[in-house]
């Protein structure tokens, strides 16, 4: 058995990715915080508000920052600089075929509230029911092919899996996924956690209360099994802008946040007193999408106008201080599946897309860009706006808060999501080519697939990668699927970025290689 992920996944970062900007959203207004990380209180800042109450309902690092306080699972990631994972419920592990992983819990875990023990019908419970078709588990793709988990004892189970899935060790088990919820009490609850003070929590902190719009307080969980946390109390405070953010940690209002761009080139040499800097390579990815089934774009020779009427280099420049490097795709360097280069340079040709245009009988195209409310994505549609009408391309910008953004490609949220156009998105992302993929299959469209991009044969190949485990087999079947989604006319990548982070010299904070904060870990200095 082993605990280090495939060292192959990976190289070592360049001296300007650790160098360069890291990206995030929008605005709120500042609310009053104070910081006492000295005093045994820790303020994390929250670029948005970790919202969903239970794992079902979970959409990305924001949940995973509030469940890794509050919840296990039977592996963690490890904090540092290499992506490992370390054991954090089960005292075994091992993948004894290619389709079987046995565990044995360490005996003795407790739940809160007088829930006893965790056992292994606790593990099977919280990973079935992402399975169940009724539930709507919206990151049902995180576990694959995995079909269930046999008990076969108190502590002990076996986790099946349909076919093989290399996955399972960077994605499944260590993420959101992963997490363990406590069977009985989610029963008793109806099956569900609809409430933001869980019936039952097994981490090192518990939810004492949601301040909707502003902060999540928790506190030290008395029942926790393992050693007891460093900080009594752990606010995630929702702070959208990074500029907001960063005033707040040159007040003292917050011990740790990400900061933007802009900041990491002003305090990289002249860091203020009682604070640190570190940056990290980032695995994020942002783009510019066009709905392909959008009867506008039908022309595809109307898409590829658009796609090379965007000017990557400008975008880079003016919303990432040009410190960030351009994205070849949605997988990052050093990742398998990272394509050295893109279909379509990064550099607009305003002359091609102007003969697209007359090709399609198109004199001037008017286009609408809905965008989050953040620096960063507003700068790049202003950039796009003020660049593109020189191929004949009139762009209308509209500015949306999380909570209405972030439905307009949702099925289930209204009729809208078929008339997108372009929007620009951000997305978090796991050590796994398959995390990055996942989104863009057919079955997504109406929910994370908001290109409604549909092709066979990526459909396949994504599908086919996930049981790969030749790692250069792997590598062309992903380069291959991002080729065939800039083929498509319906996406334009911006930029990877990378992580900074600005933290009081009195903690120890704990990260991902990526730079993004594991709460649960930190400690004081």
């Amino acid at each position: 058995m082993t605990n280090t992920l495939p060292k192959r996944l990976f190289s070592a970062p360049t001296r300007r990715q650790f160098m360069a900007g890291t990206a995030a959203f929008g605005a709120v207004t500042m609310l009053p915080i104070v910081a006492w990380a000295d005093n045994g209180r820790l303020n994390v800042r929250a670029y948005l508000e970790p919202d969903d109450y239970d794992p079902l309902d979970a959409s990305g690092f924001l949940e995973e920052l509030l469940y890794g306080c509050i919840y296990r699972k039977l592996i963690q990631y490890q904090p540092g600089d290499e992506w490992d994972w370390q054991l954090d419920l089960a005292e075994e592990i091992e993948q004894t075929s290619p389709t079987t992983i046995e565990f044995r819990l360490k005996e003795g875990q407790m739940w809160s509230d007088g829930y006893g023990e965790i056992t292994a019908e606790d593990v099977k419970f919280s990973l079935d029911r992402h399975m169940v078709e009724e539930n709507n588990s919206r990151i049902k793709p995180d576990l694959g092919p995995f079909t269930h988990v046999e008990v076969t004892g108190t502590y002990s189970g076996i986790i099946h899996l349909e076919r093989p899935f290399a996955p399972i060790w960077t994605i499944a088990l260590p993420y959101l996924a992963g997490t363990i919820i406590c069977k009985e009490a989610v029963e008793e609850a109806g099956g569900r956690i609809t409430t933001a003070v869980p019936p039952a929590v097994s981490g090192p902190y518990r939810v004492v209360e949601h301040r909707l719009g502003e902060r999540w307080v928790l506190e030290r969980n008395p029942d926790f099994s393992g050693e007891a946390a460093d900080f009594e109390r752990v606010d995630l405070v929702v702070i959208v802008d990074e500029a907001a953010a960063e005033i707040a940690k040159e007040a003292g209002d917050v011990d740790f946040t990400s900061i933007g761009p802009a900041s990491v080139a002003r305090l990289q040499d002249n860091v203020p007193d009682g604070m640190r800097l570190s940056v990290h390579p980032a695995l994020f990815y942002h783009w510019i999408g066009l709905n392909v089934q959008n009867p506008k774009f039908e022309d595809e020779r109307v898409r590829m106008a658009i796609m090379h009427a965007i000017d990557v280099p400008s975008i880079i420049q003016a919303a990432f201080f040009d410190v960030a490097d351009p994205a070849t795709g949605i997988i990052a360097p050093g990742l398998i599946g990272h394509r050295p280069e893109t279909i379509i340079p990064p550099e607009a040709d305003y002359e091609r897309a102007r003969e697209l245009l007359d090709e399609a009988g198109i004199d001037r195209l008017e286009v609408n860009v809905d965008v989050l409310n953040t620096v960063i994505h507003t700068t790049a549609a202003q950039v796009m706006q003020a660049t593109m009408a020189q191929a004949g391309i009139d762009l209308n910008i509209s500015v949306h808060e999380s909570g209405s953004f972030w439905s307009l490609g949702v099925a289930a949220d209204g009729d809208r999501w078929q008339d997108l156009e372009l929007t620009i998105k951000r997305f978090s992302m796991t050590p796994d080519p398959y995390y990055a993929t996942a989104w863009f299959v057919t079955d997504q469209i109406g929910d994370w697939n908001w290109e409604q991009f549909s092709n066979e044969e990526f459909d396949e190949l994504h599908e086919e990668a996930l049981s790969e485990t030749d790692p250069e087999r792997r590598d062309e079947m992903y380069r291959r699927m991002q080729d065939l989604m800039e083929e498509s006319g319906g996406y334009r990548f911006i930029t990877h970025g990378v992580t900074a982070n600005l933290y009081a010299d009195n903690i120890e904070p704990a990260t991902r290689p990526d730079g993004l904060p594991l709460v649960q870990f930190f400690r004081r200095a």
